[in-house]
């Protein structure tokens, strides 16, 4: 049972493609809830989104975890577990990430409470299926990787399912052009993120280059 005095937070989402839907109802009924149980509601989060698309784009949701990171708030309030995830990889992942928070969770329609020993027991199997489902990614994607060296070591090319032909095995080198854009824009003092936008290169690519420069400097 939830221990009254807990500071709670609320987080709502509805889709912009529904004009009726509003976060009101979410909030409303999550907040008589909290009275109920003699919690105090400190923070509100809502998003307005087409679907629940990522952290990046949902303001209210990263406001929400960088929150809980903090530990502003002692337990998070949903209306239900597809306002935090779209599918059911991207909810385990995001269970996952309030879990390391140290948060609490309840989502109403589930009546799933992680502050009871049921609700803990119900995070525990999640970290489970989370780890059986990298397991299979992985043996997935290694199943690919030896299928697509074996047709390289026989024919010396792959073909892709749509035709493409692809006469190097492993990862595309960065475009030499790009690389030194790159070097010129950090030389001229921008940041790192702001450098891989513009050139179009990953930031792991940049901070590379960066620390090669600053080992040449």
């Amino acid at each position: 049972m939830i221990k009254a005095g807990k500071k709670v937070a609320i987080y709502a989402r509805v889709s912009t493609k529904d004009k009726r839907q509003t976060t009101e109802n979410q909030k409303a009924e999550l907040t008589r809830w909290a009275e109920n149980a003699g919690c105090i509601v400190t923070a509100v989060y809502e998003d307005k989104v087409s679907r629940a698309k990522g952290r990046d784009e949902r303001p209210g949701f990263d406001a929400m975890l960088k929150a809980a990171v903090r530990r502003e708030f002692d337990l998070l309030a949903v209306w239900s577990s597809d306002r935090l995830g779209r599918s059911m990889s991207h909810l385990i992942e995001v269970l996952e990430t309030i879990k390391s928070t140290g948060v609490g969770l309840y989502i109403h329609t589930q009546a799933l409470d992680t502050t009871t020993p049921g609700g803990r027991a119900m995070f525990q199997m999640l970290g489970v299926f989370a780890e059986l489902e990298r397991e299979m990614i992985k043996e997935r994607v290694n199943s690919g990787m030896n299928r697509v060296r074996n047709e390289f070591e026989r024919k010396g090319r792959y073909t892709t399912k749509k035709g493409t032909v692809i006469k190097r095995f492993g990862r595309p080198g960065n475009d030499p052009h790009k690389a030194e854009h790159a070097r010129e824009l950090l030389k001229a003092g921008h940041g790192i993120l702001k450098v891989a936008k513009m050139t179009g290169l990953g930031t792991g690519t940049v901070h590379a280059l960066k620390r090669e420069m600053a080992a040449n400097a």
